[in-house]
């Protein structure tokens, strides 16, 4: 879009289903474009979009929901298909009308301008280790990031067999995929479960016929093994071959450099919790989880260890000293009254 403005009069951004005659939405595109996306803008003449939340109810301006579109373009329905028309042609609740929607399974959000934001599909939308994410979600953060071009973002099965996400990024120009600070970035606006376990750099991604990114030729590319590093740096120290010794247990790898990422070698965020259980049991040191994703190596982490050892303890806080005392007379009260018993 940057480069198209430059060699047209006037850009424009059209959005819209077959379902629904081809185009619902239009956005005028001019000036810089700050955000990672250009808007899908407003519905056109004679039009109506909605953004609603699982139970039917308008999303609040800033939240995703699936989008449903309504007015004079809806079609008919599928041809020969009356179930999948009654699953995706549902009555409109708030024209009054009698009229209906077409759910369009796409996930959008309503800026606080009033235009409209696509954000993905819905069929993106994968459970794992109990959480619900939404692809569409990460990769739409994932564009935020300077060195990032294009992004998709798959769960698929580990090199041990289990499920994980990983991301496939096309760099931007004249930059490089760096896991850590992708990584980093990620950890900063997402829940540690939706960050990826892994960040494979492609020249471009598949596209089917029709020009959308072909998932199934992504989920077929191998997954990269293990890379050793070019210089492998044994543990240095007791702190380190301890901690060299946790992830190993975890991961199940045998031999761990002190400068190797922790989910370069098959971390995720589960065994990501178990680690930083461990470590605090081992250190009696209570680490936030979120460090890991900062500082993601065995050296990394064995400064944070050093850095929370040496910091002062902290003097009780007043309702602490108070509530001390009290806890101490109830648990008396309560000896006395068995004694009395």
């Amino acid at each position: 879009a940057s480069e198209l403005q430059g060699r047209c009069r006037e850009l424009w951004n059209f959005y819209g289903p077959t379902e629904t005659t081809i185009w619902s939405a239009i956005h005028p595109v001019r000036g810089k474009i700050e955000s990672a996306s250009v808007p899908i803008g407003r519905p056109i003449a004679n039009t109506r979009m909605y953004v609603l939340d699982p139970g039917g109810h308008p999303a609040p301006v800033g939240i995703p929901g699936e989008l449903f579109i309504g007015g004079a373009g809806v079609a008919l329905g599928y041809w020969n298909r009356p179930e999948l028309t009654a699953e995706k042609f549902v009555p409109d609740p708030f024209a009054g009308d009698g009229g209906r929607l077409y759910r369009t399974g796409d996930l959008a959000r309503c800026r606080a301008d009033g235009t409209l934001e696509f954000l993905g599909r819905l069929d993106g939308q994968i459970k794992l280790r109990g959480f619900r994410i939404e692809l569409g979600e990460i990769e739409s953060v994932l564009l935020q990031h300077a060195s990032v071009r294009e992004a998709a973002v798959l769960l698929r099965d580990g090199p041990r067999g289990d499920r994980r996400l990983a991301a496939w990024i096309v760099p931007a120009s004249g930059g490089a995929v760096v896991p850590e600070s992708l990584r980093e970035f990620l950890a900063g606006k997402l829940p540690e479960y939706m960050v990826p376990s892994a960040f494979l750099p492609v020249e471009t991604l598949p596209l089917t016929p029709n020009g959308k990114v072909d998932r199934r030729a992504l989920a077929a590319l191998p997954w990269p093994g293990v890379a050793e590093p070019e210089t492998f740096v044994a543990p240095r120290n007791e702190t380190e071959q301890a901690l060299a010794d946790l992830w190993s247990g975890v991961l199940g790898v045998e031999r761990i450099g002190v400068e190797q990422s922790f989910f370069d070698l098959g971390g995720h965020s589960l065994l990501a919790t178990q680690l930083m259980s461990r470590i605090r049991d081992r250190f009696g040191i209570d680490l936030p989880l979120r460090s890991l994703f900062e500082r993601p190596t065995v050296a990394g982490l064995a400064a944070e260890l050093a850095r929370e050892a040496s910091r002062p303890a902290a003097e009780p806080s007043m309702p602490a000293a108070i509530l001390a005392p009290i806890a101490r007379d109830r648990r008396r009260m309560k000896l006395s009254d068995l004694e009395k018993s």
